[in-house]
């Protein structure tokens, strides 16, 4: 059978923590014979995962590999199973270089550069995040545990919420989260809120983010807030759930970068770094990606003045500026990176001494141990970012001086500020205030360096990488129990039907018991989805097997569907020996005189005045958003109202599926049923799961068959015993036991039950 149609247990193994990240935490590299070797990552999340991996029976991490086009099959590296995520080089433009970094960071780091807003790149978010949570959802453990990383990801933990509601899911951001006045401007912006408190725990870098992000929750979207503690209200009858929201400031690997002060090839590298200056009296460094929130052209006006009125002298103090390439396809970069290089261009024309730059400027990226060579290198590090999440240079020169010399000043607007308390501390916007903190920092003495390092390497040291993750993830598992009873069942995933041989002996078993009931769904089933719901055109072949099915002995035969039951009926024109059971089980049409009507416990279905006014209100509701967006349509049921927006134009669907499911939160005792392209909210309680029950003792069969396509099928696939058969139309995760391509794989199964049954009648 082909590895897509497997069992999850075969080709997807369960694991007990998954990891979800833009990136995977590795990099392919291409060997001189052409094959691909996949080398470990540079970087604290990667850091830290490896310690934390290290104490889970079975770890994934679930990310991009880092080329556009079709992505590796699942690989393992570093002891942990990697599932890449295909992004296409539009995804990377639209969702990665457009509303990741043209829209989102710009908009989190406080406008620092006008953010853009383009629908298009909202679609690509929104899709590219739904790939990332699929590949997520399906490999975790009943009862496990995932972590979401980053704003590029936002939207996946409700995504993963919706198909798991058994484990645990944290997600933690990286960069700083904006004012609710700021972020009140972003499309889409409930959107962005919803998506975050799927997850059971979210975690900021400042307490300032973590407060950020509270209030945009309590005014845009007017839930319960006690502190940090944030109820959700469920989807329709969904209890309430409760999200915490804390401050988790990230570290860095410190011994392990401390240790490196100790190798003497990096300790004679810093010593060179200093005679390839020319050996000047004190070393400044920045160190920074190019990026607009780094503050690199404030800090460079401050040192071009510095020099301009005589406060320091170029042959006396170099500055070096390592400036990382980044995002150099997003237009804000090129333009910083063309400023920069004119800024310091300048300063070296006016201020350098013959064979001395004034500032060293490196565009380019450096090793570990390069990198440490230079911190031990600098009497002076300048982290003057604008706005910064965390910044962990600060850190990492802080760890790379245990001769406890050497000076941090610090950014007020970076996350380090909060702990780094003994730096000297600046607001980068004021250039006179950020000359006066640098000439300050290179007269300072050493014993008051001493001091400052001191309390410095205390923070840095006792705060590390590791514990940063494994204290998020202590708190995570504190957050609210999940319900291990809610995990989904999935038998199949991918897309590729199973192997005809399988079905056909599972068919084969099937009709050799004594009494059978077969059923089915009607749209996408026995009848291709199309846009116009009246001008469904169903099989007539796959009807005509049906209708003869249900006249031999020991065969009983049902349609199941969400259509309404004088739909169904004026659809498919069956006769009284096949039972209809519209609106997912609310409705039921005539039985064959043979099947046993009362077990069929209709108490439940009654209407009473009250719920009568509720689908009233519920209809003008739908109704009043479907004027909203064009092409959209309500349709009204004896217990239900139904909103289909298969017609829905432009970003119509989307849209209108949004508003539904948000008024559903309004609705603590109404049944929602999300499907494709339709959101259904009945007032009294069903499922095709339940009605599937019933008609099985009703016609008291040994076994049943089912086929099913859509979301409201699963209650049926759930539910199979061993004798039972459910078959899956097309694909996505399911639990039915195989899977047939489409409307005319169904109708070769029924015609070929028809005729394994009539043989052995």
């Amino acid at each position: 059978m082909p590895s897509s149609s497997s069992s999850v247990q075969d080709r997807s193994p369960q694991h007990e923590l998954v990891v979800v990240a833009n990136r995977l935490p590795v990099d392919s590299r291409t060997l001189p014979d052409g094959a691909t070797e996949w080398v470990t990552s540079p970087g604290g999340l990667v850091t830290a995962m490896e310690s934390v991996m290290r104490t889970v029976e079975s770890g994934a991490w679930v990310g991009w590999a880092g080329s556009p086009g079709e992505a590796p099959d699942p690989f393992d590296a570093d002891g942990m199973r990697l599932y890449p995520v295909r992004l296409d080089q539009s995804d990377v433009e639209r969702y990665y270089e457009g509303y990741s970094n043209a829209t989102l960071w710009p908009l989190y780091h406080d406008v620092i550069v006008d953010p853009e807003f383009h629908r298009g790149w909202w679609d690509s978010y929104l899709s590219a995040n739904r790939r990332f949570a699929a590949a997520a959802a399906p490999v975790a453990a009943p009862g496990g545990t995932i972590w979401v990383h980053d704003y590029q990801l936002q939207l996946v933990p409700r995504m993963i919420r919706d198909k798991r509601n058994d484990v645990r899911i944290g997600f933690f951001n990286h960069i700083p989260f904006p004012p609710v006045e700021l972020f009140s401007q972003l499309p889409k912006r409930n959107s962005i809120l919803r998506g975050l408190l799927g997850a059971d725990l979210i975690g900021f870098q400042r307490e300032s983010d973590t407060l950020n992000f509270v209030a945009s929750v309590r005014r845009l979207l007017g839930y319960h807030v006690d502190g940090t503690t944030i109820s959700v209200p469920g989807i329709g009858a969904a209890p309430v759930r409760e999200v915490q929201v804390e401050t988790f400031p990230i570290s860095i690997d410190s011994a392990a970068v401390s240790a490196l002060t100790e190798d003497p090839e990096i300790c004679e590298r810093a010593a060179e770094l200093r005679r390839e200056l020319g050996d000047p009296e004190k070393v400044v460094l920045g160190v920074d990606r190019l990026d607009y929130t780094k503050g690199i052209r404030h800090r460079l006006k401050a040192w071009g003045e510095l020099l301009d009125d005589g406060s320091i002298d170029p042959h006396d103090i170099v500055m070096i500026q390592v400036a990382t390439p980044s995002r150099e396809r997003v237009e804000a970069y090129r333009q910083l990176r063309d400023e920069v290089e004119l800024t310091v261009g300048r300063i070296n024309g006016e201020h350098a001494p013959i064979g001395r730059p004034a500032v060293s400027y490196q565009h380019h990226s450096f090793d570990r141990r390069e990198m440490t060579a230079l911190f031990m290198a600098a009497d002076v590090v300048l982290v003057t970012a604008l706005r910064d999440g965390m910044n962990l240079v600060a850190k990492e020169y802080v760890a790379s001086r245990p001769d406890l010399q050497g000076v941090l000043v610090l950014s007020e607007f970076a996350g380090a500020a909060d702990e780094l308390r003994a730096a000297v501390l600046v607001n980068p916007h004021d250039i006179d205030e950020l000359k006066a903190a640098i000439l300050r920092s290179l007269a300072m003495p050493p014993e008051e360096q001493e001091d400052s390092m001191r309390s410095l390497r205390h923070q840095v040291m006792e705060n590390d990488v590791q514990a940063w993750a494994h204290h998020f993830l202590e708190r995570l598992e504190t957050s609210q129990t999940p319900d291990s009873e809610d995990a989904p069942l999935v038998r199949l995933t991918g897309d590729r039907p199973s192997d005809p041989r399988e079905v056909e002996t599972a068919l084969d078993e099937f009709t050799s018991v004594p009494r059978l009931l077969i059923a089915s769904d009607f749209d996408g089933v026995l009848a291709p989805i199309v846009a116009d719901r009246d001008a469904v055109q169903p099989d007539q072949e796959a009807l005509a097997a049906l209708r003869e099915l249900a006249d031999l002995p020991g065969v009983a035969v049902a349609l199941v569907s969400g259509r309404s039951l004088e739909d169904l009926d004026s659809h498919t024109g069956m006769p009284s020996s096949v039972v209809l059971v519209g609106s997912h089980g609310a409705e039921v049409g005539a039985l064959p005189p043979w099947m046993q009507a009362e077990v069929l416990d209709k108490s439940a279905l009654s209407m009473t005045p009250e719920k009568e006014e509720q689908l009233e209100t519920i209809t003008r509701t739908l109704r009043r958003i479907a004027r909203a967006h064009p092409g959209t349509e309500v349709e009204t049921k004896p217990t239900a109202a139904v909103l289909h927006t298969r017609n829905a134009t432009g970003r119509g669907s989307i849209n209108a599926t949004e508003s539904a499911l948000e008024y559903a939160m309004t609705l603590p005792d109404v049944t929602v049923t999300p499907g494709k392209e339709v959101v259904e909210f009945a007032v009294v309680h069903t499922s095709k799961g339940a009605a599937i029950d019933a008609l099985a003792r009703a016609s008291a069969a040994d076994a049943w068959l089912y086929l099913g396509d859509d979301i409201t099928d699963e209650s049926v696939f759930s539910q199979l015993s061993d004798h039972d058969l459910g078959l899956k139309v097309g694909g996505g995760d399911t639990a039915a036991r195989l899977r047939i391509a489409d409307t005319g794989a169904v109708r070769e199964v029924l015609q070929r039950l028809l005729a394994l049954r009539a043989a052995q009648s």
